[in-house]
């Protein structure tokens, strides 16, 4: 059973009991309310008095007998069994007169029983709920303590996580720095090279580790990114634009997908050559028009089209529009302005991103830039658990609950939309 058809459980056995304990205490009210007999017939109390008086003057005594004038003879034969009369009627009058005293007293003990019973039962309840009270004021005070102490121990984990997040935040900086270096003194450059590649990889390190620790590890952004393989199959060459680490790259090296890339920064483009992959430094622009028309398959961004100002966009669009053969691809994957989550936790967490693209105006632009089959497809779903949840329509008129979950439904379109979307565009 779960949790709440337990407590629906227990809540009706409460109720079954309360009205036990109402009906008991109703029938207690109604025999609390007998009469005494003494009530019930009052005139029982005129009748003993007669009783007993009729028993005093019933029968005089023996030595008044001779004055009533009855001859000797009868009285003789009348005076034992008037006396035997005389002695049953004094033990019956006896006997009657301690059974109604004793019977008054049990009738007035009976009462003030049942009257003190009453009282107790209707004690029983208040003083239940009184130490139930008390029971949950006490143990809220000790979950709230508990709270407290817990509270005050996450504050305490919390700094301590917080100072273990930059420690490890600027590690990342120094192992990027260092990498760096390393990677230029193996090359053997001159002093004045390697000066300028320790400016560039101090200049370079601190996006390096944010992109570490906020876009993923390699492992995770190639599963991420594997769900585009099949858009570039029968595509090659291929071109990765922006291609950081070379996650894509490596994808499609295993996939057996001729593909080359681009990325900006020194130290990443070291780290691919020297995985054997094929990866330019330089400018993105630049290395677009430095291709032939027509020569490409696929070119790919992820993540590189928000860091772009609208020049250089319009200008990637339309040398990549130039450099597709026809039937060839280009896919931008770029954060999602139309979903509130992903516009505040992805967007504006990275200070190098210039402006949000609406899916309309990434559209709009690759169509001027000479695409004819431009379509928008959403990536990154919010776990649905995460969304707003809609109300149960039980107890609630069905067009309150209509439209309550209506508004639910367009908040969860709007805030809770998919983080990220990609445009697919054929020459």
């Amino acid at each position: 059973m779960d949790d709440a058809g337990g407590l629906e459980g227990l809540r009706r056995t409460l109720e079954e009991h309360e009205k036990a304990y109402a009906s008991l205490l109703d029938a207690l009210d109604r025999l609390a309310a007998f009469r005494l007999p003494a009530e019930q017939l009052p005139e029982m109390h005129l009748q003993r008095e007669r009783l007993n008086d009729l028993w005093e003057r019933i029968l005089p005594p023996a030595s008044r007998g001779l004055s009533w004038g009855l001859p000797r003879i009868v009285w003789n034969v009348m005076e034992p069994a008037l006396d035997r009369q005389r002695d049953f009627n004094s033990v019956l009058v006896q006997l009657l007169n301690g059974y109604f005293d004793e019977t008054a007293r049990l009738h007035s003990h009976l009462r003030e029983v049942v009257g003190t019973l009453v009282r107790y039962l209707q004690r029983v309840l208040p003083l239940v709920d009184a130490r139930d009270r008390m029971a949950t004021a006490l143990a809220t005070t000790r979950a709230e303590l508990v709270l407290e102490s817990f509270d005050r121990r996450q504050e305490s984990l919390a700094r301590r996580l917080e100072g273990l997040l930059a420690l490890r935040d600027r590690l990342e900086t120094v192992s990027e720095e260092v990498r760096g270096l390393r990677d230029t003194l193996a090359a053997g450059a001159p002093p004045p090279a390697v000066a300028a590649a320790a400016t560039r990889a101090a200049d370079e390190a601190d996006y390096s580790a944010f992109e570490n620790r906020f876009r993923g590890r390699p492992e995770e952004l190639r599963e991420r990114l594997a769900s585009y393989l099949a858009l570039f199959e029968g595509l090659a060459p291929v071109v990765d634009l922006g291609c950081g680490r070379g996650e894509f790259l490596d994808l499609l090296k295993g996939r057996g997908i001729a593909a080359r890339g681009v990325e900006a920064s020194a130290h990443a483009a070291a780290e691919c050559r020297a995985r054997g992959l094929d990866v330019s430094e330089g400018d993105l622009v630049d290395f677009l028009r430095a291709q032939a028309d027509g020569s490409l398959g696929g070119v790919f961004a992820a993540q590189v089209a928000e860091h772009l100002r609208p020049p250089a966009l319009q200008a990637l669009l339309r040398e990549a529009h130039r450099t597709l053969r026809p039937g060839g691809l280009l896919a931008l994957e770029t954060v999602n302005p139309r979903s509130v989550i992903g516009l505040l936790e992805v967007f504006n967490r990275d200070l190098t991103h210039e402006k949000p693209l609406h899916p309309d105006t990434l559209s709009f632009l690759a169509a001027a830039a000479g695409f004819s089959d431009v379509r928008i497809e959403m990536r990154s779903p919010v776990e649905p658990a995460a969304r707003l949840q809609p109300v149960p329509a039980e107890g609630l008129p069905a067009p309150a609950a209509a439209v309550i979950n209506e508004n639910v439904g367009r908040l969860n379109e709007l805030i809770y939309a998919p983080q990220e979307y990609v445009l697919l565009a054929r020459h």
